[in-house]
């Protein structure tokens, strides 16, 4: 009786330490898969606060509340559709995962060129009240929150594609919960700012309030450097994605390349892995901007020749005609009986 107890015992130890083991791994993967969307994430950190400007300072939190679990249930939705294709068209998932990367592409380059030409579009303030301009506000915010956990919640999947079928689910959900309580949660900070910052300015100290004071001066910078690691993040990480995707589907030049650039950093002692991520990271970056470039080119270029090829309705009806005798006129003149 107590042999077979001690080796029950022994079975749920067993048992136990391979549920820890698998709770780790389900744990690594899930971080390699949250530090893979780390662009898509930094970018919607720095665009979520635009949708809070000019809101009463008691609305700010409950909208971005709302906005937070409009964005849960996107994920929900994006998880249930990858992990059905992921299990049944696996081939599908590396030219999604392109179009996503060369979105990317395209969103940080299109940054690159405001902030080059000074064409940068400041994003309109909600002056409207009400709930229904807020009902407005928080569907505006959370269809563009799908667009971007569409990305992340692709990237986080092809980091642990050869995961089991139920280890993929659970990770998948952990990433997006995390990610939706990391952005969500430095969002609602970063729009509570001011008004600490307010707050501690009106206290009777006078290093309280010059601190204060501080915070709230320093808002516009943190919102600006919050955009630049934004948008160098999204050329890196689609760049990055575009190399791989490229690799996969037997187009070896380029990522090779990186390789042979890359490689001879790691070599180096102490600094190697380091200066090898730094050039990798580069590399992607130098090549996102490039595929960037060229599809922000095309875009910019597409209406610029439709304009050109519009009929310009001031030359309708005013076409040359002529007579057996030579003599030319409009027609806009014969119209008019001339």
């Amino acid at each position: 009786m107590s042999g077979g107890l001690a080796a029950l015992l022994d079975d749920i130890a067993v048992l136990a330490r391979m549920a820890a083991a698998s709770t780790d791994d389900v744990a690594a993967a899930a971080g390699r898969a949250t530090v893979k969307a780390a662009g898509v994430v930094v970018d919607d950190t720095a665009v979520t606060p635009q949708y809070v400007r000019d809101v009463e300072p008691s609305r700010e939190l409950p909208i971005i509340r709302k906005i937070a679990f409009g964005s849960l249930a996107n994920k929900a939705i994006i998880i249930v559709f990858a992990l059905l294709l992921s299990q049944f068209v696996p081939w599908i998932l590396t030219p999604i995962l392109m179009l996503g990367g060369l979105y990317l592409c395209f969103e940080g380059a299109e940054k690159v060129w405001e902030r080059v030409s000074g064409q940068h579009e400041e994003a309109m303030p909600v002056t409207e009240k009400g709930p229904e301009a807020e009902s407005r506000m928080v569907r505006g915010a959370v269809t563009t929150d799908f667009i971007l956990s569409a990305e992340i919640m692709v990237i986080a999947l092809n980091e642990v594609a050869s995961e089991a079928f139920w280890s993929r689910a659970v990770i998948l959900v952990v990433v997006g919960l995390c990610i939706t309580a990391l952005v969500y949660g430095v969002v609602a900070m970063i729009v509570k700012m001011d008004d600490v910052g307010l707050h501690l300015a009106g206290k009777e100290s006078a290093g309280v309030q010059r601190f204060g004071r501080g915070m709230v001066k320093a808002m516009p910078t943190v919102l600006e450097v919050i955009s630049f690691v934004g948008m160098l993040a999204m050329l890196w990480v689609g760049g990055h994605i575009l190399l791989v995707g490229l690799d996969e589907l037997g187009v070896t030049a380029p990522y090779h390349l990186v390789h042979v650039l890359a490689d001879p950093a790691a070599d180096i002692a102490a600094v190697g892995t380091v200066l090898a991520w730094l050039v990798d990271t580069a590399c992607a970056l130098i090549f996102g901007l490039a595929v960037g470039a060229v599809v922000v080119a095309i875009m910019h270029l597409l209406p610029h020749r439709s304009s050109h090829t519009e009929v310009n309705p001031s030359t309708v009806g005013d076409t040359p005609c002529s007579d057996d005798d030579g003599a030319t006129w409009s027609s806009a003149d014969q119209d008019s009986g001339r």
